[in-house]
């Protein structure tokens, strides 16, 4: 009898375990809630003791750059120097100390990861944590303290130079891919520096545009990822940004660095500068800088040096300022064990788990937009010829623009992603189809911060395009691999237009008209007018800056052994003009720029004036086809601080299995105050086999549907009836659930 009870216990134990891990792996509300370690206060003995040896002069070495991307240490009392690192695309190659140029090593050799607008397109808060992870370890192998990232900007304008970097136009779809990122950075004993703080949304006049946003517009759009990464992320450092806010450099502004950062959002870490993006010395100390980065001149001649040793001897700045700051530097170092460094981490880089890491990200950033007739993935029965046609197909953007990339030792291209893939009885037919070229007059725009960006050359090249043509009609099948890439879409400039570069749509009509089985893939990081294309191509495939294994990574994805599951973080517009930024003439500004659309950023705007977008925020096909099934809340009516549970059944109703993306939008039709037609407030990705059903549940804290009252100063929960719509994209809303708020 004993040994039966212990049996059935054994038995139940097992049923109750695997119920539950079915149910972690199936349900939104077992999703891992990614929170990050606030830095520690047992140091500050420590730290009071070293302060009180230290003099001026070295105290003052610490708030300035004494490299390109170190400030100073003090050797004495073991206090190393603040070693830091460019990285939205992976850990940047070594640079000399004293300029720009390559140091020459041979062992700064890193992974390339995919750009932020890829991560972003995942939808998938696990592969952001993985991104920092992976990260994470490289920077430790590289012995750095500090990565200058995540860049979280809003994409406010499609045109902008850093889209590819920043990760989305939704508020809530940054913050919910940043914090776990930081959180899996700061895990291996580095510092996230989130970037750029804030209203940073331009490359056009970046160093002194006066950006004007109203309260509440900066409140709902442009900070909610930077308080998450505070609060949640629990990010060590925070980077000012370049421009103006209100009248007042970043790098210098109280109501931003202090009133915002430090008294509301209780910020404990430091504040570095944008390079070269300080202003004066006493004011930035002041008002919340506590490290000075740049380049142009001297380290000593920075505002935070000698000028600074100057301002304290003469009265103007108290040495008690400086060991504020001082003390914020050393409680960071502490934090992440470079002080004392006993069990840090230690990290690895380039390894083969950190390409593959880049691999599972990239293939579900990949967006497919259109596939008629199911031209995709390719069925290679009696295909005996590939033409593989564009320079996008050979062209490398690890490196390349104006900022930060990576040296890496493997960047797969898409020819050679289809070459690892194809079976080598198919014939590859590869032509350039279109010269990436520049006029040589405009060639020195890169870099030029009150230009647009650089001129291209739009005619095609009759030799390459004849050649592109006699591939496409000597193969059974075409694939154009078009878009941009880091030389057009960069740092430092805007681009001018949305059309695409060196005469690539007449190439792609023209390749159309000869092989109708021309399949379409874009590699970029913005958007692009190509309506023209996507009417008349059956398969168009969106692909970003996709790291080290991108090219093995699309391969897959057009041959069918991964199903797409990306989705746009960004909505794609007819033509420019429908932008809010540019349909409401605030683009880009002179001295200073208005933000005229408010709140109605991205597909709040599309949605809200009923323009129709090319194709819409969230939007992604899959190669199978699901129903969102049973959609129902917890309850029908909810107190301020409590969190409704939606759940919702996704059935695979395709025949292959893959990954769909459930969307949560909440709106107010009778709010007394305007709001969007929608906003995203939960999301949630999950894999089904074909013709099975998987439970999702979405948490949204009450909180989350406030609005920010400017009269009060408070965030505000209207009672009443809130719609929440399911859906698979902005525009695709399959379910609408009714919830009351007391």
């Amino acid at each position: 009898m004993k040994n039966k009870i212990l049996q059935l216990s054994a038995f139940m134990a097992f049923v109750v375990f695997t119920s539950c891990k079915n149910y972690a792996q199936n349900s939104g509300v077992a999703q891992k809630a990614y929170v990050g370690k606030e830095i520690g206060t047992g140091f500050d003995a420590k730290i009071d003791k070293l302060i009180s040896q230290m003099t001026l002069e070295e105290k003052i070495g610490m708030l300035h750059g004494n490299s390109m991307f170190t400030s100073g240490g003090v050797k004495r009392l073991g206090i190393p120097e603040l070693k830091m690192a460019d990285g939205p695309l992976g850990v940047r190659e070594e640079i000399s100390r004293d300029n720009w140029s390559p140091a020459g090593l041979t062992n700064d050799f890193a992974t390339y990861y995919p750009a932020g607008g890829g991560l972003a397109a995942t939808w998938n808060v696990e592969m952001a944590h993985k991104f920092g992870t992976s990260l994470g370890e490289e920077l430790r192998a590289r012995d750095k303290d500090m990565l200058l990232s995540p860049a979280i900007n809003i994409v406010r304008t499609p045109l902008g130079g850093r889209t590819y970097e920043y990760m989305s136009e939704d508020p809530f779809l940054n913050k919910k891919i940043a914090v776990p990122l930081i959180v899996g950075l700061q895990e291996n004993d580095v510092m996230a520096c989130v970037k750029h703080y804030a209203a940073n949304n331009q490359e056009t006049n970046r160093d002194f545009v006066d950006v004007q946003i109203d309260e509440r517009t900066l409140r709902e759009i442009y900070l909610p990822a930077f308080e998450a990464s505070v609060k949640e992320g629990k990010a060590y450092s925070i980077m000012g940004a370049y421009n103006k806010f209100r009248g007042e450099y970043l790098c210098e502004n109280d109501y931003m660095l202090n009133k915002i950062l430090r008294d509301e959002w209780g910020f404990k870490g430091v504040v570095v500068s944008d390079w070269a993006a300080v202003h004066s010395t006493g004011k930035a100390l002041k008002n919340g800088l506590d490290i000075e980065m740049g380049t142009p001149k001297p380290f000593n001649e920075f505002f935070l040096a000698d000028k600074l040793i100057a301002a304290v001897k003469s009265g103007e700045v108290s040495e008690t300022e400086i060991n504020l700051h001082v003390k914020r530097i050393l409680r960071t170092l502490f934090q992440v064990k470079a002080i004392d460094g006993k069990n840090r981490a230690k990290g690895s880089i380039a390894t083969e788990a950190h390409y593959q890491d880049a691999y599972k990200i990239a293939a579900e950033a990949i967006v497919l937009l259109k596939n008629e007739n199911n031209a995709l993935p390719l069925k290679l029965d009696g295909v005996k010829s590939v033409a593989v046609i564009g320079n996008n197909a050979t062209k490398k953007n690890a490196l390349g623009g104006f900022g930060a990339g990576v040296k890496t030792k493997r960047e797969v291209t898409p020819l050679e992603g289809l070459q690892n893939r194809l079976p080598s009885s198919i014939k590859i037919n590869y032509a350039e189809g279109y010269l990436e070229r520049y006029e040589e007059k405009n060639k020195g725009n890169l870099g030029n911060l009150t230009s647009t960006g650089p001129v291209t050359i739009d005619q095609l090249d009759p030799s390459k395009l004849q050649e592109a043509l006699e591939a496409a009609k000597n193969s059974d099948v075409a694939i154009i691999f078009a878009g941009s890439n880091r030389d057009y879409e960069t740092e430092a400039s805007d681009r001018r237009d949305l059309k695409l570069p060196f005469g690539q749509e007449e190439l792609i009509q023209k390749v159309l008209a000869v092989n109708p089985r021309t399949i379409v893939v874009m590699v970029a990081g913005a958007p692009f007018e190509v309506e023209e294309i996507s009417k008349k191509t059956s398969a168009l495939v969106w692909t970003w800056f996709n790291g080290s294994e991108g090219g093995n990574a699309l391969a897959d994805v057009l041959l069918g052994k991964v199903n797409p599951s990306g989705k746009l973080p960004w909505t794609m517009p007819k033509k420019l003009m429908d932008s809010p930024a540019h349909a409401t003439n605030s683009f880009p500004g002179d001295k200073a720029v208005n933000y005229a659309e408010g709140i109605l950023v991205g597909y709040r705007w599309f949605d809200t004036k009923k323009i129709e977008p090319l194709y819409p925020f969230g939007y992604g096909l899959s190669y199978t086809s699901f129903a969102f099934e049973n959609a129902k809340a917890n309850k029908a009516a909810y107190a301020s601080g409590e969190t409704i549970s939606v759940s919702i059944n996704v059935k695979n109703t395709g025949k292959t299995d893959g990954k769909e993306v459930v969307q949560l939008y909440a709106s107010k039709s009778d709010s007394k105050v305007t709001r969007a037609a929608k906003e995203l407030k939960g999301f949630k990705k999950v894999f089904v086999k074909s013709g099975s059903s998987q439970p999702v549940t979405i948490q949204v804290p009450v909180k989350e549907l406030a609005y920010y009252d400017v009269a009060s100063k408070k965030w505000i929960v209207e009672p009443g009836k809130y719609t929440l719509s399911l859906g698979n994209s902005s525009r695709d809303i399959k379910k609408e659930i009714i919830v009351n708020i007391k």
